[in-house]
């Protein structure tokens, strides 16, 4: 219960305050300043993690990965089909936003939470890669942890296995040129000594993939000896032209953002000796002990107005970092987002960072999660360098004004409601559960005509919003 004085200042403040002062239930509206909902689907109640959206032909097509089931579900009832499958890729026409239609659920691997599913996709048409059918749409999906898969699926709701890449012991968080078909796979190479690390494949023909080398760390390959580095988490390409891959090492504790030459990755030694392995890096910028890197997000060539009159430095390259909360009910150090200025490339250093403040919505007490996890990676026009969406797990996805990255300004937010398909999440206290259901917003994505994308860990599904009032006058958006 409020106590009496509690009860009071919430009355004093105003409604709203009071009810961000509590954690939600089921029923109750989302919370949102400057976004509003178009649309949603349950998704079957999967776990939810990376939707790319593509505009395929007159269509949008939403394709979602999906976490391994749970202790009380571990494989959720296909209501197309009837029957129970372990969670993997949905597949949502989002042509309309307002009325989005679930085509077809591919399940994943059989596993539990972080050991099943089919948590991350990509998507290249066959016309844009190199040696690609023409009539091919392509998706990459990781399968679980033991494998990275291709699928055409030119026909959305009739996907058909094209190639697999197997034999792995993880799989996450992939990155693929549509242009070149260079496809940087996080996995776990069984001889190697790190959970996470790359192998860069030739996906330009999707049905006959190449490999080009094995990359990581030195003291990650095989036969090294002693402290193994922090594990990979993702990367992030330039292409050919910007001649950089970004990567991303740690979750929530010791990571940093590593800067590569790309050209010196592809056609450098591949032997995965120390020295060839440190050849193409650029640089390194390390993070705190309490803070990892889960999303590395360039943003080349930015202009900054407050410069606009400097003689040199008008435009910066920044790399946004983003952090990812693990442990429930803030049972760790804050885990937020940081923007580095990496103009002088073997000098990067931290101009700002952004976190939700806890007291504006009691988020430490709502259960679940609370800090960022990841961003949007569309590099489209529309938001590219303007904005960018953070999924911030039980504060939702938050709207950010990034035009000048040295000052990150918070312009909007929402909150999905509660159903009751919302999954619990428990802490132990005194060797006892004690478990909250609660939204955890796990990640976000864009799309060309402007529509935010969040989808939800706790089973909450996908929901389609769009920017309204000062937001939406900042991005642009007519």
């Amino acid at each position: 219960m409020i106590s009496r004085f509690k009860l009071a200042m919430c009355l004093w403040v105003s409604f709203s305050a009071c009810a961000n002062a509590q954690s939600p239930a089921v029923g109750a509206p989302p919370e949102a300043s400057n976004m509003k909902l178009v649309g949603s689907s349950d998704l079957q109640a999967r776990s939810a993690y990376q939707p790319t959206i593509h505009h395929q032909g007159e269509r949008w097509i939403a394709y979602i990965g999906h976490h391994g089931g749970t202790d009380d579900i571990p494989a959720p009832v296909n209501t197309q089909t009837g029957k129970a499958e372990p969670n993997g890729t949905s597949i949502v026409d989002v042509t309309d936003p307002a009325q989005p239609k679930y085509l077809r659920h591919i399940p994943g691997q059989e596993g539990k939470y972080e050991a099943g599913g089919a948590q991350m996709v990509r998507i290249c048409d066959g016309k844009a890669l190199p040696k690609g059918d023409k009539s091919a749409v392509y998706m990459l999906r990781s399968f679980g942890g033991e494998a990275h898969e291709i699928w055409n699926v030119a026909d959305p709701a009739n996907p058909v296995l094209v190639t697999r890449i197997g034999g792995l012991k993880d799989t996450h968080k992939n990155w693929w040129e549509c242009d070149t078909g260079i496809a940087f796979l996080v996995s776990g190479a069984p001889d190697w000594r790190t959970r996470r690390m790359t192998q860069v494949y030739d996906l330009s023909d999707p049905a006959n993939p190449k490999k080009i080398r094995d990359f990581g760390l030195p003291g990650q390959e095989p036969g090294a000896d002693g402290a193994v580095p922090t594990e990979l988490h993702g990367p992030i390409s330039t292409g050919p032209e910007g001649n950089r891959v970004y990567f991303g090492y740690g979750t929530n504790k010791g990571g940093f953002l590593q800067i590569v030459d790309r050209e010196k990755l592809l056609n450098g030694p591949k032997e995965p000796t120390p020295d060839n392995l440190r050849l193409p890096e650029i640089s390194r910028l390390a993070m705190s002990a309490f803070n990892g890197a889960h999303t590395v997000f360039p943003m080349k060539g930015m202009p900054i107005a407050e410069f606009a009159k400097d003689k040199d430095g008008k435009t910066r390259d920044i790399v946004m970092i983003v952090d990812e909360a693990i442990l429930n009910e803030c049972a760790e150090p804050r885990q937020m987002v940081w923007f580095a200025d990496v103009t002088v490339e073997n000098r990067p250093m931290m101009i700002s960072s952004f976190t939700v403040p806890e007291s504006s919505g009691s988020f430490c007490e709502r259960g679940g999660r609370f800090g960022s996890h990841s961003s949007n990676e569309s590099m489209a026009p529309v938001y590219y360098k303007k904005m960018a969406f953070i999924a911030f797990f039980n504060a939702g996805v938050r709207a950010l004004d990034i035009r000048d990255p040295y000052q990150p300004k918070e312009v909007g937010y929402f909150i999905p409601s509660i159903t009751a398909a919302t999954d619990k999440r428990c802490v132990t206290v005194d060797g006892k559960d004690r478990c909250k259901t609660a939204i955890q917003t796990n990640n976000v994505e864009t799309d060309e005509r402007g529509y935010i994308y969040i989808v939800d860990r706790a089973n909450t599904g996908l929901h389609i919003l769009e920017l309204t009032g000062a937001a939406r006058s900042v991005a642009g958006v007519p």
